[in-house]
């Protein structure tokens, strides 16, 4: 039994304990062993040493070592195996590739050093006895088959890695085929679709649209709604342009959920704004009530940034046949509508109409055709008077503008006044007429001894230009015309939106000794403040106030009788002359005489003439109302 504190240990070095628990005097312990030399050890460490530096090993020194001994030991093996055999030097050449000793190099300094230093290292090295002899041949052999085993592996080695090489050329040919089609494919749909909202872009828009009218029987029909956010730009502006991607996101989404369900194409085409195609459409009924579908998703109001937005939209449809039609045209022709129904206020869907885009398109040639007729001496005036109620004499004359059209023929300002402003040259334009208006009024001197006056409109813009005062004082020193025979007429509406400047500009006019006219006056704002700050002389009543005038009794009093009147004493009451547009009878005439008014103008006394023919006109008018009713003078 073993005592306590005591244990048995390895061989050699156990002590026995004796009777009575006595130890015996402690012996040292033999040191064990050395462990046995691998064989060729040296011989492996100067191949480490010689091979280390010909090739990229990634082991350390020592693994080196151990792999290299390996390798000497099998040789050593080799060589005093009974009977002879080499073939496991082929194996130790394929290890030294396998130890990645790939460098030429390395199997020239390896049998260099094992023919040297390998029979010595091992004690082996013979005295040229036959036994030696045999030695140094068995060597050779194992050195040779170590070449021979190193040359194959590398080859293998070689093959293998050219295989890889290939293989991964082609995957990574492979690859890059799949990388290219995935970016074409990508840029394939980043060129057809918008990118924020991915609807199909103005390009796939064109291209499928084309697609419609190549591929359809010219009696197939075709649709396209337009449709236009009316106030984007408001969002953008107080929330910013995030804001405004996030309204035109959930617009898109929105009619996206309505739309494609039909198969039809809905795109974001710039912008706010979106289009939708129909293919085989069935009519116009179809279309219009698409768009007001559309335009009913909208109503829902959009949060955005923690606010909610309301979006409005203005929607154009166009539906005609394939064969009647071009796909450009089809565009124009719902960019032109969509236009309509934003002028019109917004928030609606408009049809294509034929005579409208007729009149549209004349204004637009007028519009181009206008910068030359100014140039040309086109826009003249014709001349209506302005008759004085208490004596039947002409007070003044309206001038009003006409323009000789080379290939229209004469034009009246209802044709081409609205597109001067629309287009920004009506302030060029009443510059023209009002030379031309004070020149031809300079000559009536020579006519009567009190020669009437000449009125001229004066447009909005005008009011609003920096030079008016300058343009009007030039047209005076010009002709030779004296201030007080020169009026203009301001209409009512403008006058209610005049600002400060604007408002300063007539005063100046006033100063100068020209005559200020407040024109249409009663269709405008129910606000008459204006009448105490704007330095006028006239108020001119409206034609519409004039038609009912006169007429048979109804069982109450006229109304347009009791307005007149009232703005009749209100005009003298701030000691204003009146003026009644649009009479065209002597009982409207003698009525408004009647009621106050001073001066009548209208049919009922002369159409405009033109400026050759007012002498004539003059010379006619010195009777006293009643007046009978005038020949027309064209």
């Amino acid at each position: 039994m073993e005592q306590p504190g005591l244990r048995a240990t390895d061989a050699g070095s156990a002590r026995e304990a004796l009777p009575g628990g006595a130890v015996p005097h402690a012996r040292a312990a033999p040191r064990p062993a050395p462990a046995p030399r691998p064989p060729g050890l040296e011989t492996a460490r100067m191949l480490a040493r010689a091979l280390v530096g010909t090739s990229y090993v990634a082991v350390r020194r020592a693994e080196l070592e151990a792999r290299l001994t390996r390798i000497v030991g099998t040789l050593a093996d080799a060589l005093r195996a009974d009977p002879f055999d080499p073939t496991p030097a082929v194996r130790c050449g394929a290890d030294l590739i396998a130890t990645h000793l790939v460098d030429p190099a390395a199997v020239g300094r390896a049998v260099e050093i094992l023919d040297a230093r390998l029979l010595a290292d091992l004690g082996l090295d013979g005295d040229g006895s036959p036994a030696g002899g045999e030695l140094r041949r068995r060597l050779a052999a194992l050195v040779g088959a170590l070449a021979e085993g190193y040359a194959a592996a590398l080859r293998d080695r070689t093959l293998d890695e050219q295989e890889t090489i290939h293989q991964a050329a082609l995957a990574a040919q492979r690859r890059t085929a799949m990388a290219l089609r995935a970016s074409e494919a990508r840029r394939w749909h980043e060129s057809r679709h918008d990118p924020l909202t991915d609807l199909a872009n103005r390009a796939q828009f064109a291209d499928q649209l084309n697609e419609v009218f190549a591929g359809a029987p010219p009696e197939a029909r075709v649709g396209v709604c337009l449709l236009d956010l009316d106030a984007l730009k408001a969002v953008t502006d107080s929330l910013g342009h995030d804001a405004g991607d996030r309204v035109l996101a959930v617009v898109a989404d929105r009619l996206r959920g309505y739309v494609q369900p039909y198969g039809h194409l809905l795109a974001r085409l710039d912008g706010d704004e979106f289009a939708v195609l129909v293919a085989g459409s069935t009519g116009t009924a179809q279309m219009l009530a698409l768009g007001r579908r559309a335009l009913d998703l909208l109503v829902e109001p959009i949060e955005v940034a923690g606010r909610e937005v309301s979006v409005t939209a203005s929607a154009g449809v166009v539906e005609r046949p394939v064969g009647g039609t071009d796909p450009g045209e089809l565009m124009r022709a719902a960019h032109l509508t969509v236009s309509w129904a934003k002028a019109d206020g917004g928030r609606r869907c408009v049809v294509f109409d034929p005579e409208r885009s007729a009149r549209d398109a004349e204004r637009y040639a007028l519009a181009n055709d206008l910068p030359a007729a100014l140039e040309r001496g086109e826009l003249t005036a014709v001349y209506q008077p302005l008759v004085s109620l208490s004596d039947g004499r002409i007070r003044g004359f309206e001038a009003l503008a006409r323009w000789r059209h080379p290939r229209l023929g004469t034009l009246t300002p209802d044709r081409f006044i609205a597109m001067a402003e629309d287009s920004g040259q009506i302030v060029t334009l009443g510059r023209a007429v009002l030379r031309a208006a004070c020149e031809e009024a300079s000559g009536w001197s020579d006519l009567v001894p009190d020669a009437p006056f000449v009125s001229v409109n004066l447009a909005v813009a005008q009011t609003r230009d920096e030079l008016l005062v300058e343009d009007v004082v030039a047209a005076l020193a010009a002709t030779g015309l004296a201030p007080a025979r020169l009026q203009l007429e301001i209409t009512e509406s403008a006058m209610m939106g005049t600002a400060e400047q604007p408002l300063a500009r007539l005063r100046a006019l006033a100063a100068t000794g020209v005559r200020l006219a407040i024109d249409d006056f009663g269709t405008g704002w129910a606000n008459l403040s204006y009448l105490r700050d704007l330095p006028a002389d006239d108020l001119k009543l409206d034609a519409s106030f004039v038609r009912g005038i006169g007429a048979a009794a109804t069982g109450r009093r006229n109304p347009d009788e009791q307005i007149v009147t009232g703005l009749v004493s209100l005009g003298h009451a701030l000691g204003l002359t009146i003026t009644a547009e649009g009479i065209e009878t002597a009982a409207q005439a003698a009525r408004l005489r009647a009621m106050g008014c001073d001066i009548g103008q209208g049919w009922y006394f002369a159409r405009p003439v033109a400026p050759a023919d007012v002498a004539a006109l003059l010379a006619r008018r010195a009777a006293v109302l009643p007046l009978p009713r005038a020949a027309p003078l064209d």
